[in-house]
């Protein structure tokens, strides 16, 4: 028995994932999991704007991508808010937003500078608020898809005006900002050793939790967080570095 109520039609499952005619920009999308859920975002039909402070990182991911989507390049400071209001206000409409820039200093808490620890707060959580605070009115407005990597807060006060709100959770990935841990072999492997599957991920791995967020196969979904550890939690991966 169907539980669609009468008249209303029949979802088309073999679009569920399709972005057509939705505009994505990422953020950080010039390198690591940003770089593959751009391509990704593309492939499956949305115009993505790949902004990133290193616009010779971004270029490269539009070429990555060229003949398997639509994808541009657009040089962004996230840490200037000046440039990123000008940017909510240059990109036109936006439907979908991801915010995976991060930066990381490998020390112990005691061993940090308070110039570091203002250099980390500052792109991973103040640069973050600064953006989704940019493009978030314009989302409502509009009423579409999702922002990621954002607090359950945003699900609770956008989710009346259609907007979502999601984090993904990644494991040990392979990236830019985790050589520093890869270069020693040590540590890489006993990090690889912490999940269930015993390696690390590749950022295409991602990727499709990205689309999944983005797109309507999602749409009863938010103030959620999509973990995808390859069961470093199940197995309760913690990690302390040797001194």
């Amino acid at each position: 028995m169907s539980e669609t109520a009468p008249g209303t039609p029949r979802p088309d499952y073999s679009r569920l994932f399709r972005l057509d005619g939705r505009t994505a920009v990422v953020v950080g999308g010039g390198s690591g999991i940003g770089r593959e859920g751009a391509l990704a975002l593309a492939a499956n039909g949305a115009r993505v704007v790949v902004a990133d402070m290193n616009r010779e990182a971004a270029d490269e991911t539009t070429t990555l991508g060229a003949g398997n989507g639509s994808l541009e390049a657009y040089e962004l400071d996230v840490l200037n808010e000046d440039a990123v209001r000008r940017a909510a206000s240059d990109l036109g409409d936006v439907d979908v937003l991801v915010y995976s820039a991060g930066r990381n200093v490998r020390k112990r808490v005691l061993d940090y500078t308070t110039e570091e620890f203002d250099l980390v707060i500052g792109l991973n959580l103040r640069a973050a608020f600064t953006t989704l605070r940019a493009f978030a009115p314009g989302m409502v407005e509009r009423g579409r898809a999702g922002l990621l990597q954002m607090l359950r807060t945003l699900a609770a006060e956008l989710g009346p005006s259609g907007v979502r709100a999601n984090t993904i959770a990644p494991g040990v990935v392979r990236t830019p900002l985790t050589g520093q841990i890869m270069a020693n072999q040590g540590w890489a492997d006993a990090y690889a050793q912490k999940n269930a599957f015993g390696r690390w991920a590749t950022p295409d791995e991602l990727a499709g939790a990205i689309v999944f967020l983005a797109s309507d196969a999602s749409s009863y979904v938010t103030g959620a967080q999509i973990v995808v550890d390859g069961g470093w939690t199940a197995v309760d991966g913690r990690y302390t570095p040797p001194s």
